[in-house]
């Protein structure tokens, strides 16, 4: 592993950048994105990432949000809801609960998916693949006492 990417996990499991992280990042990338016409996400220079659309759990509003993702084979993506190690689950996940049916953007590419909240087996499974992914997941688990909820997305529409 790349002592610059060893020094990126490290940073990104310690409260300092949880406090911080949440506010910042997700800024940046929203304007990067933007300005790159959906080609750019900063933060996918640490992890691969995907921004998010999904009707709001009360409002039913769009709400969009930059997201680490885990692309997984045929066009599936594994989100993890860890809000950085933070106590309250993100709310994109009360959001995909509610609303299900999302959109994401890959890539440059808009794409329709519907998100699946992992159980069970089929959660730990994935959960020991997220660990395996990126470490710093068990340091954020592991501060809170809230089982981190996990989503599986897939394409929905003609290709799906």
């Amino acid at each position: 592993m790349p002592a610059g990417l060893r020094l990126v996990q490290k940073v990104s499991s310690t409260r300092a950048f949880a406090k911080v992280a949440p506010r910042v990042i997700p800024a940046m990338d929203r304007a990067v994105h933007r300005l790159t016409g959906g080609k750019v996400l900063l933060s996918a220079r640490m992890l691969p990432g995907v921004v998010l659309t999904a009707k709001g759990a009360r409002t039913g509003r769009p709400r969009t949000t930059p997201l680490a993702c885990m692309p997984e084979g045929e066009g599936g993506w594994l989100l993890v809801g860890s809000n950085f190690g933070r106590p309250g689950h993100p709310s994109w996940t009360a959001n995909l609960l509610a609303h299900p049916d999302a959109q994401i953007s890959w890539r440059g590419e808009t794409i329709a998916v519907r998100a699946r909240l992992l159980t069970g087996e089929e959660r730990a499974e994935a959960w020991r693949a997220a660990l395996v992914f990126w470490p710093p997941y068990a340091t954020y688990q592991a501060r809170i006492e809230r089982e981190i909820r996990l989503f599986r997305l897939t394409r929905v529409g003609p290709e799906g």
